[in-house]
């Protein structure tokens, strides 16, 4: 008879992204997951694998979560500078209660990038489905007259990846929200 699992298989998956998004892949040892995580060794690799299939699983769906949110943000937000305006105050609040947090994708890159070629595809796939989501929802601004129809939403919504990325990096170093909601103002004028 098979055994059944006595632990939700989300709510454990949940721990390990945060577990592994505060400390990172190489410091979380499997010792610190079987303790964060509360179950035994051999659920863990029964269920997951090893430490770099969690790992896979645990940053897949942050990935997942964070484009669905960003997805709702832009389909609440009808004007396109008041969405941006939202999720860029929004990385600057995270930063001012969670210090040094950061993002879990930007983490990630500056720890395993360059090392581990197979988790470049997978950081890319990221860059551009999040750097279409932002030219997607520029592009709507341009149609609807809410920005400049010379402006370009393939290289705005690029810019304003890498502001956003950027953003998440200086959070962790300096989080005053003054000076970083200045940067930002500079940046969202070229919406207009």
């Amino acid at each position: 008879m098979p055994r059944t699992k006595q632990f939700d298989e989300k709510e454990v998956l949940n721990k390990a992204m945060e577990l592994f998004w505060e400390k990172g892949f190489h410091a979380t040892s499997m010792q610190n997951l079987v303790t964060e995580l509360g179950i035994n060794r051999a659920s863990l690799y029964d269920t997951f694998g090893g430490k770099e299939e969690l790992f896979n699983r645990a940053f897949a769906s942050y990935r997942a979560s964070t484009q669905e949110w960003l997805k709702s943000l832009f389909a609440k937000e009808k004007s396109v500078k008041a969405g941006f305006i939202k999720l860029f105050h929004t990385a600057i609040e995270e930063a001012h209660e969670e210090p040094r947090k950061g993002c879990f994708v930007v983490n990630t890159t500056t720890e395993l990038v360059p090392g581990d070629d197979s988790l470049l595809h997978i950081l890319n796939e990221n860059k551009s489905a999040v750097e279409n989501l932002f030219v997607s929802y520029i592009q709507k601004g341009i149609d609807e007259g809410q920005i400049q129809p010379t402006q370009d939403a393939s290289s705005l919504g690029s810019l304003f990846y890498t502001v956003y990325s950027g953003l998440r990096v200086v959070t962790k170093v300096d989080p005053n929200p003054k000076k970083l909601k200045k940067m930002i103002d500079a940046a969202l004028s070229l919406l207009g």
